[in-house]
């Protein structure tokens, strides 16, 4: 669903006039009926997810973004979700199949959002969005460094408007140093990163994961992130800028792969299902003997050592 700007501008007034609710608001826990735990879905109340009331502005396109935006929404974030006129985010082509007009990519990292479609480049459309900005609590996008800045639309520039809003970027390689006016692609920064370094059968090649879980895994770290500024906020009434890119993220999920190598000097190869540190830890052809078909009487005891 989209809206021409025309009808933006009192939907913008109406946002406002509504005003924002205070995150965190103070609640008294109360115990559950007969339990004697703490019950989490109280803490906020019944029927009140935990980011009631908190108003998200995602200009973000394709997957990393989006997937952010995403679990927001789940959380009970209100998302408005910014696209490009005429053609919308670029994955609701992506197909098929579709459902109607959308493909099911594009629904599959869109629920829980509104949606309108806004020229960023037209002055009028620039001056939308700084209106929506500041009736929001987040803005979301993965532009190249300093494009929405050029656009008047830059976190310096908006957080004048709107000293409490959490601007989280996404990016390919960060908002500074050499690769950063680089686009960010999944499968290039899962080379850079070293992931299909280690995915692959033994001795073969490198291979692509079966899903973009570079951009997903920076998708749940701008998550964190936003909800860790959304803390800080409550407490100290100002907003933050989130740095957050697809390489860091990756890297980061090396785990001990990486840990291996910084303090061991050991590098990493592919293992394809097995595991380097951990044995046995992979798959199996299925064993049409194995115990489940033998008689009872078979079956060994285990003897219980003293």
């Amino acid at each position: 669903m989209s809206a021409s700007l025309r009808v933006i501008q009192p939907a913008v007034g109406a946002l406002r006039a509504a005003g924002r609710s205070s995150l965190l608001r103070a609640r008294e826990p109360r115990r559950g009926p007969g339990v004697g735990r703490w019950r989490s879905d109280t803490l906020t109340g019944d029927n009140l997810r935990p980011l009631e009331g908190v108003r998200v502005l995602d200009l973000t396109r394709v997957l990393a973004g989006p997937f952010t935006s995403m679990i927001l929404g789940d959380l009970g974030a209100e998302v408005i979700k910014v696209e490009k006129p005429g053609a919308g985010d670029d994955t609701r082509a992506w197909g098929p199949p579709f459902v109607g007009s959308e493909s099911t990519y594009f629904l599959s990292v869109n629920r829980n959002k509104k949606s309108v479609a806004v020229d960023l480049k037209h002055p009028r459309g620039a001056h939308t969005i700084q209106q929506l900005a500041s009736v929001c609590d987040v803005l979301l996008e993965n532009f190249l460094p300093g494009k929405l800045q050029a656009l008047g639309l830059g976190f310096e520039q908006l957080s004048s408007l709107n000293p409490g809003l959490v601007f989280c970027s996404i990016s390919g390689y960060g908002q500074t140093g050499p690769q950063s006016q680089s686009p960010g692609y999944d499968s290039i920064v899962s080379a850079t990163s070293g992931m299909m370094h280690i995915t692959g059968p033994e001795g073969g090649e490198p291979v692509r994961p079966g899903v973009a879980m570079t951009d997903l895994a920076t998708g749940l770290y701008a998550h964190g992130a936003i909800m860790a500024a959304l803390l800080q906020r409550h407490r100290t009434g100002r907003g933050a800028h989130i740095d957050c890119n697809l390489l860091s993220s990756q890297v980061s999920c090396l785990s001990h792969i990486a840990a291996n190598y910084l303090i061991a000097g050991k590098e990493a190869r592919r293992w394809g299902t097995a595991h380097g540190s951990i044995v046995p830890y992979q798959s199996f052809a299925e064993d049409r003997w194995s115990l489940e078909l033998l008689p009872r009487s078979s079956l060994v005891k285990p003897e219980i050592l003293t």
